[in-house]
This record gives C-alpha cells, sequence and structure tokens, in this order.
C-alpha cells in the first residue's frame, strides 16, 4: 500500500482523544486516524449505493418491470437460480 504524508489541523482535545485510542489498541495515531477514515469512506459508500438502490427502485416503472419479470418467471415453473 502506497502512502502519503499530509498536514491536518485538528483540535486539541480530538488529538488528545485520538492518542488515547490509539495507545489502548497498539496502534499508531495514523493508523488509528486511516482505519477510522476508512471505515466512514466504506459507511459513506454503502449510503450512496442504497440510496442510488432506494431511488432506482422507488421509480413506478422500474417496479411494475420487475414485477412483471418476476410473475414471468414464476409461470416457467422453474426454480433454478432460486437457492437461496
Amino acid at each position: 500500500m502506497h502512502t502519503r504524508k499530509i498536514a491536518i489541523t485538528m483540535p486539541t482535545d480530538l488529538i488528545a482523544f485520538i492518542d488515547e485510542i490509539s495507545r489502548l489498541k497498539g496502534m499508531s495515531r495514523s493508523g488509528f486516524i486511516s482505519a477510522a477514515l476508512k471505515e466512514k469512506i466504506m459507511a459513506e459508500k454503502e449510503k450512496q449505493v442504497n440510496n442510488e438502490y432506494d431511488r432506482i427502485f422507488s421509480d413506478e416503472s422500474i417496479q411494475e418491470e420487475q414485477l412483471e419479470w418476476t410473475r414471468w418467471f414464476e409461470q416457467t415453473g422453474s426454480r433454478e437460480g432460486q437457492e437461496w
């Protein structure tokens, strides 16, 4: 993994809290901040995907299309691909 040094400004009480947690976890300050940011970014990405999914499937024409395909598939009598 490539890393790059950056400078950021934070309140001193936040830095003290980060230092305390990272020490308890046996991590460096940078490692802890990187892990926390990665976790936050992954949560934001998941939120974006969920929002987009909700936006797309709230469209009534897409809902109707999905229902039509479901009805067609059910009429085939096939259970293939439905193991889950």
